[in-house]
């Protein structure tokens, strides 16, 4: 197990799904854990349920919200930009708002968070960007246009930041989990089967059908991907995709 003791982390997105998984990962890993969200209850449900977790309210969209947020928690050493949500639309049917909200939050959200924490870092010996993208990073998904190109961004972000810090001790990568067994694909499954239908069960079916291992990714097999990223052994994997989804792409 990766030993995280006197390290700190930052989590955004960190009171539900898979930042929260995210959060307690590193807590039990021995790092201190500050997660973050625009929705102070579900963060202090995650705080609650361990000593090394801790909540702070932030919008990952704002600027002077980011820097705020890194101000009360202090010198993070690894920093996770996992805050993010998803829309589903034909693209022909996809409007401006929708397309704008899919790339405020999930691409200038991780750009603000992580260029914060790269900031920071500056100097740092030792450090760890990581930024949760999507196998829609890597690949096009019918009917999420918006959120494809959003995350698309995020992998061409860490890239070239990974590419500035190489001389550093500081590495940069993106994790692109597939359709994970979250709250978010709840929300999708949903969707699914109020526009098609279909019955929840047969939606979800669909959805696991994506991975040739025909399941749903579970948030710990992330968060295991995230701790060896931090672990010793790590320092020459920077600038990476990494695609956990079952052999999707």
């Amino acid at each position: 197990m990766t030993d995280l003791s006197g390290k700190t982390a930052l989590v955004t997105g960190g009171g539900t799904g898979l930042g929260a998984d995210l959060a307690r990962g590193f807590a039990e890993a021995g790092a201190t854990v500050w997660i973050a969200g625009r929705r102070r209850a579900p963060l202090d449900k995650v705080a609650g349920a361990h000593p090394n977790i801790r909540p702070v309210e932030a919008d990952v969209t704002d600027e002077a919200s980011v820097r705020a947020m890194f101000d009360e928690a202090g010198p993070c050493e690894i920093v996770i930009a996992n805050a993010g949500t998803s829309a589903s639309a034909p693209f022909t049917k996809t409007d401006l708002a929708t397309f704008r909200q899919m790339v405020d939050v999930n691409l200038t959200g991780a750009f603000l968070t992580l260029r914060e924490g790269a900031v920071r870092l500056e100097g740092a010996p030792w450090g760890r960007l990581l930024a949760i993208a999507s196998t829609s990073g890597l690949k096009g998904y019918a009917y999420a246009s918006a959120y494809a190109a959003a995350k698309h961004g995020v992998v061409g972000l860490v890239r070239s930041a990974a590419l500035e810090l190489a001389r550093t001790g500081i590495t940069a990568n993106a994790l692109c989990p597939g359709f994970l067994d979250t709250e978010m694909t709840e929300r999708s499954v949903e969707n699914i089967a109020g526009k098609t239908g279909r019955s929840p069960e047969e939606a979800r079916a669909q959805l696991e059908k994506m991975s040739p291992q025909r399941r749903l990714t579970r948030p710990d097999e992330v968060t295991a991907a995230a701790l060896w990223l931090c672990g010793p052994g790590s320092e020459g994997v920077t600038g990476q995709s990494i695609a956990i989804a079952g052999g999707e792409v």
